[in-house]
C-alpha cells in the first residue's frame, strides 16, 4: 500500500561548497551550525544574572570559549567512537581506516554524551566550578546541535525510518523503492525543537539553572523519552545484540538516561553554590 502522501526525497547535494579539491560538506556545516550556536546561546543564559543563584553565573565569557573547545572534541571524538564500538564494531575493526572518515557520516548520539560527561567532569576540575551547572549550560544549548545533526543525517540520506504504509512517507535513494517514515525530521523535531521549548520554560519560567543538576535531569529524561518514541518509526541498526522484540539497542542505551536524570533530580540541591565543583 502506497501512502497517501508520498513525500519526494530533495536529493541534495551532500557538498555545499566545492573549493578546488577541498570539499565543503553539509554534514560538517551543519555540525559546526549547532556547536557555534550553542557557544552563542550559552553566552546568552551567562550574561543573564537572574537565571542563576545569588545573580552569579558559575562561569566567565572567558570560560565559555573554553567550553567550546572541550565540547568540540568531545561531540567529534565520542560521537564517532560510539558509532565504532556501541553500533558497528565488527564493520569497523575490519575497515578500520574508515573509522576516521567521519564526512560519510556515522556518529553515535549516545558515544558524543559520554565523552562530553568526560570532557565536562575534567573541565570542572580544572577550573573549580560545579560540574552539575556546566552540564547543565551544554544542555541547555544541546537542542541546536540535535536539530541541525538530525537534518545532517536527512541530507546524508543515513538513519532513515522504516518502511510504512502510512498516510507519509519518502523513498530515499540508498533505502530501497518502499516508503519509510523520514525518522530524521522527527527527532529534529523531538530533540530539536520541543527539546529547546521544553528547556527554555525550565531555564527561564522555573528557573531551574538555580539548582543545579536540574536542568541536565530534564534534558536526558526527555531526551530519552524523544528518543524511544523516534525509534519506533527508525530503521534498527541491523543485526544487533540490543534489538530485543520489537525494542532497538538505541531505545536500550536510552534507559541509563532516565535513571541519571531521576537521580540528579533526587540529589538536586535547593541553592546553588557556584563555586563548588561537584558531580
Amino acid at each position: 500500500m502506497t501512502p497517501l502522501a508520498l513525500l519526494t526525497y530533495p536529493q541534495i547535494d551532500p557538498v555545499a561548497v566545492q573549493l578546488g579539491p577541498v570539499a565543503v560538506k553539509w554534514y560538517g556545516l551543519s555540525y559546526m551550525a549547532g556547536l557555534l550556536l550553542g557557544w552563542y546561546y550559552i553566552r546568552k543564559l551567562v550574561s543573564t544574572p537572574r537565571l542563576w543563584a545569588g545573580d552569579k553565573p558559575p562561569l566567565t565569557l572567558e570560560r565559555i570559549d573554553d567550553l567550546l573547545l572541550y565540547m568540540t572534541g568531545a561531540v567529534i571524538i565520542g560521537g564517532r567512537l560510539g558509532q565504532v564500538l556501541l553500533y558497528d564494531p565488527e564493520f569497523y575493526f575490519a575497515n578500520p581506516s574508515e573509522i576516521f572518515k567521519v564526512w560519510k557520516g556515522g556518529m553515535s548520539f549516545h558515544g558524543g554524551v559520554i565523552a562530553c560527561a568526560i570532557l565536562i567532569i575534567l573541565f570542572a576540575n580544572i577550573y573549580k566550578v560545579s560540574a552539575r551547572s556546566v552540564a547543565d549550560l551544554v544542555c541547555a544549548s544541546s537542542p541546536f546541535g540535535l536539530f541541525f545533526g538530525r537534518i545532517a543525517n536527512f541530507i546524508n540520506s543515513e538513519h532513515w525510518g522504516r518502511v510504512t504504509d502510512a498516510w507519509v512517507g519518502m523513498v530515499f535513494p540508498n533505502g530501497g523503492e518502499n516508503p519509510r517514515h523520514p525518522s530524521q525530521l522527527y527527532e529534529a523535531a523531538l530533540e530539536g525543537i520541543v527539546m529547546f521549548a521544553i528547556t527554555r520554560f525550565a531555564t527561564h519560567h522555573l528557573m531551574t539553572l538555580k539548582r543545579p543538576g536540574v536542568t541536565t535531569a530534564i534534558w536526558m529524561i526527555w531526551y530519552a523519552i524523544a528518543r524511544i518514541i523516534a525509534e519506533f518509526f527508525r530503521e534498527p541498526e541491523p543485526d544487533h545484540f540490543l534489538n530485543i522484540g520489537p525494542f532497538t539497542a538505541g531505545q536500550v542505551y536510552c534507559l541509563p538516561m532516565i535513571l541519571l536524570g531521576l537521580y540528579l533530580l533526587w540529589t538536586a540541591r535547593r541553592t546553588a553554590e557556584p563555586g563548588k565543583a561537584t558531580v
